[in-house]
């Protein structure tokens, strides 16, 4: 139930995509408003994350769960029964901040429930590999739903994910004290949520707008600043919100860093990849989520034996840079795709070399980030890992965009832009760019994960070790 929750949180990352053009059509809202359908659920979650976290720690994580998951049923029902652009939007914003506190509950669950290496791996061989092919799911479903049914569908699956969760969660999962004597971070909370809010706002409008547009940047600044100004409060409140020891573990910041990183340069398959496809070779919605069905089933293979098997024998400083590698290797063997390639000879193999590269990094890199942690900060850890795939997402999307939107742009200087056959060439142009961009995301992240990892098998991936905390 954990698992379902957790896709149930990252399937609405994409699934409403799919849905957009036809929800926009019976609504009647403008291309402009449309953004902000999935600007809405980013930000409430991106901002709302480590608060979520917190508060799972504070009043009980079994609590905070089911909470997070009766509430982000209730928030898709209301955007599923939309009647106006209003009542949407709100609908897609309380999924957000229901999902910020159903996330980090769910990892850190996942974190206090499974103390055996062996139990534990398997479990974050699992939540990774759902963590890492649930865009690619949403896609499928939701080109499904949309078609067969209606968008409105791509909303309401939620409330049977949900049910089954909420009534697993509610027999199985244990009940964990509270921290006694601790208090919420007030002041914290205020200017990581302001600091967060600003950094996905900044992106999100320079995804809309442009790069240029002082709000793009005046929010960035502001969101840096404010980050900035968070951390030097943690060194000194009594009971800081994300306390430093969460941080300073060097396996536990690669983790992090691991995971902003890959979340950043997934978008160049999920997203530019879904463009090709549908526009260049024509495939509909449903088709666009099949083709990328063998990639999820090459992802969670190697997710679950990176846990399993891989990481306790040769450790997290050659796994997660071998999973980089693979992925930046996939995604730069998609820069030769081009007008007349075929899914089967040019397509599919880059997907699965990507998928096992994918896998390799987020299942280890989500075990890691929460391994040894104290138990009584379990739900911030699994916030922060949360909010490092976010705000990853959350740069990635508009920086690919703005660089393919630049390449496309340049190809079409001296030549006729009203011919098809050019059209068509700017538009590869733009795909090639974006895969060529993921592909050094993943290449930097490889470089970074080989410098930062600790050399060795950690403690907590070895066959009969318990997790210890490195500080």
């Amino acid at each position: 139930m954990i698992g379902l929750a957790q896709l149930m949180v990252v399937l609405d990352a994409t699934i409403v995509n799919i849905a957009l053009p036809s929800a926009q059509a019976d609504l009647g809202f403008s291309d402009g408003n449309r953004t902000w359908i999935v600007t809405a659920y980013s930000l409430a979650f991106g901002s709302l994350l480590l608060l979520g976290g917190r508060i799972a720690d504070l009043f009980g994580r079994k609590p905070a769960f089911l909470v997070g998951v009766g509430g982000f049923a209730i928030a898709s029902a209301i955007a599923g029964a939309a009647t106006n652009f209003e009542m949407l939007v709100t609908g897609r914003a309380l999924q957000g901040l229901f999902g910020a506190l159903l996330a980090p509950a769910a990892l850190s669950l996942l974190t206090t429930t499974f103390t055996d290496a062996k139990e534990r791996a398997k479990a974050f061989g699992i939540f990774g590999a759902i963590a890492g092919s649930g865009a690619a799911v949403g896609l499928l479903l939701g080109g499904v739903l949309t078609e067969y049914l209606n968008w409105r569908w791509t909303l309401y699956v939620n409330l049977f994910i949900a049910a089954v969760a909420i009534v697993g969660g509610w027999l199985l999962l244990q009940k964990t004290e509270r921290e006694r004597g601790a208090k919420l971070d007030v002041p914290g909370t205020v200017l990581v949520t302001a600091g967060l809010f600003s950094i996905v706002y900044g992106f999100s409008n320079a995804e809309s707008h442009d790069w240029s547009s002082p709000l793009s940047w005046g929010f960035l600044a502001a969101g840096g600043v404010l980050l900035a100004v968070f951390a030097r409060w943690q060194t000194r409140a009594a009971h800081p919100l994300l306390p430093l020891r969460v941080l300073l573990d060097r396996d536990r910041g690669a983790s992090f860093v691991s995971m902003l990183v890959a979340s950043a340069g997934m978008f160049g398959v999920f997203l530019f990849l879904t463009y090709y496809l549908q526009l260049t070779l024509g495939f509909s919605a449903i088709q666009t989520g099949v083709a990328f069905l063998p990639m999820v089933a090459t992802l969670m293979l190697s997710a679950t034996l990176s846990t399993t098997f891989i990481l306790s024998f040769v450790g997290p400083k050659i796994v997660v840079p071998v999973g980089m590698a693979l992925a930046a290797g996939g995604m730069f063997w998609l820069t030769a795709l081009g007008l007349d390639s075929s899914y089967a000879a040019n397509v599919l193999p880059p997907l699965l070399v990507s998928g096992l590269g994918i896998g390799l990094i987020m299942a280890p890199a989500m075990s890691l980030a929460t391994s040894g942690v104290a138990t009584e900060d379990a739900g911030v850890a699994g916030a922060t890992v949360n909010t490092m795939q976010q705000i990853g997402g959350s740069i990635g999307t508009p920086l690919l965009n703005t660089l393919a939107a630049s390449a496309a742009t340049s190809y079409l200087v001296g030549r006729d832009p009203t011919n098809k056959l050019v059209q068509a060439q700017a538009s590869m142009e733009s795909y090639s760019t974006s895969f060529l961009w993921s592909a050094a995301f993943f290449a930097v992240g490889g470089l970074i994960a080989a410098l930062l990892y600790r050399p060795g098998v950690p403690a907590a991936a070895g066959p009969d070790a318990a997790p210890t905390v490195h500080m």
